[in-house]
């Protein structure tokens, strides 16, 4: 898929908003991708994550896993593209990410991570520990949005079907903060 198609894709189904919002990174910014409004568009979702697992084509990889909830939705749509399972990862009470509902991964499965969005990289980080402890290997990463400029590297390769360069703020140094607007954290709201 061409970037512009991509974008009209987000654009028409409201996925991208523009305010004052905290992020999962604890960064702020004047603008957010909120992947299920994209998502929930059951044809559109397919379209771009089978754009978004082409690359990954003939790789060997036998599961896509995702950290829920956001990811949830991308793991389904590109291990159907591959023709293989998804699962995901959930959090527990501390945060960190298990496998449950009887979800496993066997020493040395070939597992892709996918996601919605990638802007410090820390829960598809986590994914990937996860996979690893399982004695699985993590192949790569595959997220629909990549918001890090850049800045993420997590040692495989890791591929995006649009980078977005939206600026990002530290709470302190927040312009948005200082004209005192009202912050906004949409998570999965």
């Amino acid at each position: 898929m061409k970037e512009a198609e991509i974008l009209q894709c987000l654009s028409e189904t409201g996925a991208l908003l523009k305010g004052h919002f905290l992020l999962r990174s604890g960064l702020h910014s004047d603008q957010y991708f909120q992947g299920a409004l994209v998502l929930q568009h059951t044809l559109i979702a397919a379209k771009l994550c089978a754009a978004l697992a082409e690359p990954w084509q003939n790789q060997g990889i036998e599961t896509v896993i995702s950290p829920a909830i956001g990811g949830i939705i991308v793991g389904q749509e590109v291990g159907r593209a591959l023709g293989v399972k998804a699962i995901f990862a959930e959090k527990d009470d501390n945060s960190n990410l298990l496998l449950r509902r009887g979800f496993i991964l066997k020493p040395g499965e070939k597992v892709l991570v996918a996601e919605d969005v990638v802007t410090k990289g820390g829960r598809v980080q986590q994914t990937i520990d996860l996979v690893r402890a399982h004695g699985a290997i993590p192949v790569g990463v595959a997220t629909m949005i990549d918001r890090s400029a850049g800045g993420v590297d997590f040692g495989i390769p890791f591929r995006s079907l649009l980078q977005l360069n939206l600026p990002t703020f530290a709470p302190e140094n927040c312009p948005l903060c200082q004209k005192g607007l009202p912050i906004d954290k949409p998570g999965s709201k």
